[in-house]
């Protein structure tokens, strides 16, 4: 497979497609399709004042945080304010509420299983 390369959207606002309520946006900028079994993909979580976002990961993900705040708590009660830089892994299985003071946008990789979203 060749190189792929995704231009930059450096200037603009990055706002994903909504996934949830009216303030949580996510969607897939690049994904692999070498294997029939799992797909790595990568793009662009945005988390918006408001409803938080429960969400139950049925893959594992990595996300870092680029610009923003969110507070990120797991189904243990552990929280953490996430900043720029920040990283995180979520293992399948994890249950994670992520909410914002303002909005936080964040670049994840996550390996599902194919047809998974």
């Amino acid at each position: 497979m060749p190189l792929q390369i995704v231009p930059s959207a450096k200037g603009k606002e990055v706002k994903p497609p909504l996934i949830s309520g009216d303030n949580a946006f996510l969607g897939d900028v690049i994904n692999s399709d070498s294997d029939p079994d799992k797909t790595l993909s990568a793009g662009f979580y945005r988390q918006e004042k408001g409803q938080p976002l429960t969400y139950t990961y049925t893959y594992d993900e990595m996300k870092i945080i680029l610009e923003g705040e969110m507070s990120v708590e797991d189904e243990t009660g552990k929280k953490v304010q996430a900043k720029p830089g920040d990283v995180f892994y979520f293992p399948k299985g994890t249950t994670i509420t992520f909410n914002a003071p303002d909005y936080s946008l964040a670049w994840f990789v996550g390996l599902r299983p194919t047809g998974t979203a």
